[in-house]
């Protein structure tokens, strides 16, 4: 016992000290090796440990997903909403609870996303849109060339009254992207099934959360730089409605932007690109009082150097780009498509993310 208390020990030391010294490099540098040991952290969980653990492509929740579910309070009928997050390549489903809350049901890893961080703008960019959705039964594809699909509906009103252009912006299966979001045919197949019991429960549309990354101080700051930065910071406003209320946040447009959970004297705004008019509204303060303080904690943050990420073409979930990287593109596509469906730019996919600066 004495013996295995002191290798514990040193274990923890150990540790301590790598931890330390990961502490003590440039920011930039840290969030760059935070993507190789999340790739490690992701493969040792138990999560994806090798391609036999990504099990079966299925149309039906399955009895664990259920289980699930009633462990958290939510029925398989009751309302949906999905939040997608570019750099982390994850994609969230949320479903209400007994409180009428939205509560986090499950976190999908993205097997593939084109282009790079940013919205959507023409057709042919490879770009996976930014923005908020509302998704409709009209918007599920049961016949899909990649096993099952969703249609985001883009370009939406604000981005169809921009100019924005393209067409068939899915979340679909199969790891190939050009311009979707990929998950696997496994992953794809829960999400049809959860949206589609949602939307025959009585749910009319649900809607679609877009983001580049996870919309912290962190994060902004690291992107502080970016053309699109204004653009980020609007869709943060959803965002935080989102975090500190658990719903929905309603969404409007104009001034060439999203408002959220707006009262307009005279009613919504016709046309997105005109002044906005005037609200009637009256502030959350809990959602000001979360805003304030991440804009605070930015302020600290912006005064410091940063090395944000840059893509070659999209990104995979660091979970895949070991599978990836172990397999290859292949023996990959076998086990994530059902007609194997080849695995866009692997290359790319195991490139990303890089520090072009490097």
């Amino acid at each position: 016992m004495t013996l295995r208390m002191s290798m514990f020990a040193i274990h923890v030391s150990g540790l301590s000290s790598l931890l330390n010294v990961f502490y003590q490099i440039d920011w930039g540098r840290r969030r760059l090796r935070g993507v190789a040991l999340a790739a490690v952290a992701v493969v040792l969980s138990g999560c994806v440990q090798s391609l036999d653990d990504l099990g079966v492509a299925s149309h039906d929740i399955p009895p664990k997903l259920l289980a699930s579910m009633r462990a958290k309070g939510m029925k398989p009928e009751s309302p949906v909403l999905v939040r997608i997050f570019k750099m982390e390549s994850e994609l969230e489903v949320w479903k209400a609870d007994g409180s009428g809350s939205y509560a986090l049901l499950k976190t999908y890893p993205m097997c593939r996303w084109s282009g790079k961080l940013g919205p959507k703008t023409k057709t042919g960019d490879r770009q996976a849109p930014e923005g908020f959705y509302s998704v409709s039964t009209g918007g599920l594809n049961p016949k899909s060339q990649f096993y099952l699909s969703f249609n985001l509906g883009y370009p939406n009103r604000l981005e169809t009254a921009l100019g924005y252009s393209g067409e068939a912006l899915m979340v679909h299966g199969a790891c190939s992207s050009s311009g979707c979001f990929a998950l696997t045919d496994q992953g794809v197949g829960e999400i049809y099934a959860v949206i589609e019991k949602a939307l025959k429960g009585g749910q009319q549309a649900f809607q679609v959360q877009a983001y580049p990354f996870r919309m912290t101080p962190q994060n902004l700051a690291a992107h502080r730089d970016d053309s699109n930065f204004a653009f980020w910071r609007n869709l943060k406003e959803g965002y935080d409605i989102f975090e500190v209320r658990r719903r929905e946040p309603r969404v409007a447009a104009c001034g060439r932007k999203y408002v959220f959970d707006a009262e307009f004297k005279d009613g919504d705004p016709g046309d997105p690109l005109t002044a906005c008019p005037e609200r009637i509204d009256q502030s959350d303060p809990a959602v000001v009082a979360k805003s304030s303080a991440d804009d605070r904690r930015y302020q600290e943050l912006a005064a410091k150097s940063f090395t944000p990420l840059a893509y070659q073409d999209g990104g995979m979930h660091p979970s895949f780009r070991a599978l990836l990287k172990e397999n290859g593109d292949v023996k990959l596509a076998e086990k994530v498509s059902v007609i194997k469906y080849p695995i866009s730019r692997p290359v790319a996919a195991l490139a990303d993310p890089f520090d072009g600066r490097e």
